[in-house]
């Protein structure tokens, strides 16, 4: 049962991560093998890592304009897994992900601005399992090859999305803190 609680933290991680790559141009793609949404939460105090392992975006981004910025993002909430059978098995109901009534979570982004050297800062609307939340995080763009590959780690408190209900509500047993750590892959972004 502890593994319930981590993997519910590392979801909700992943799916504000997931969130974030959807904005670019219309000829902007995301490179979904290079991409990944992880999200670490604390069971009993000991780090959990699990991932989504399906997500997409759309995105509209110009590092010269980024106010200009539209990012649409969805995950897959029953492509969750920490890695453990018994866990995951856990993870798509009701206290945790609900997946029968709320598949997907989503991210929509409102502004973007720069702030020099690659990075930016991003906030938008993160929804998941029905529970909407305004969120503000950075990302670093870096250059790789033909890619352009946007990181960054949006923190997120589980019980705002409502994931750990019931007994799994209790924070001594799985913490309310989660990180969502992301790294996207995008074609069509061009140098900056």
């Amino acid at each position: 049962m502890t593994l319930i609680p981590l993997r519910t933290a590392a979801t909700v991680a992943l799916l504000g991560f997931g969130l974030l790559g959807q904005a670019a141009h219309a000829d902007q793609k995301l490179v979904p093998a290079q991409s990944e949404i992880v999200f670490v939460s604390k069971q009993m105090g000991v780090p959990v890592e699990g991932r989504f392992k399906k997500f997409d975006a759309q995105i509209a981004f110009d590092p010269a304009k980024p106010e200009a910025a539209k990012i649409a993002m969805t995950v897959d909430i029953a492509s969750a897994t920490l890695g453990v059978p018994e866990s995951d098995a856990e993870l798509p109901k009701a206290p945790w992900f609900n997946t029968a009534k709320f598949p997907q979570a989503t991210f929509q982004s409102t502004s973007a601005k720069g702030l020099g050297g690659g990075k930016f800062e991003i906030a938008g609307k993160l929804t998941i399992k029905g529970n909407a939340q305004d969120v503000r995080f950075p990302i670093t763009l870096t250059q790789s090859g033909a890619n352009t590959v946007a990181t960054g780690v949006l923190p997120i408190k589980r019980l705002a999305f409502k994931i750990g209900e019931g007994e799994w509500a209790d924070t001594g047993m799985v913490a309310d803190d989660v990180q969502v750590k992301f790294k996207f892959a995008l074609s069509g972004v061009g140098k900056f």
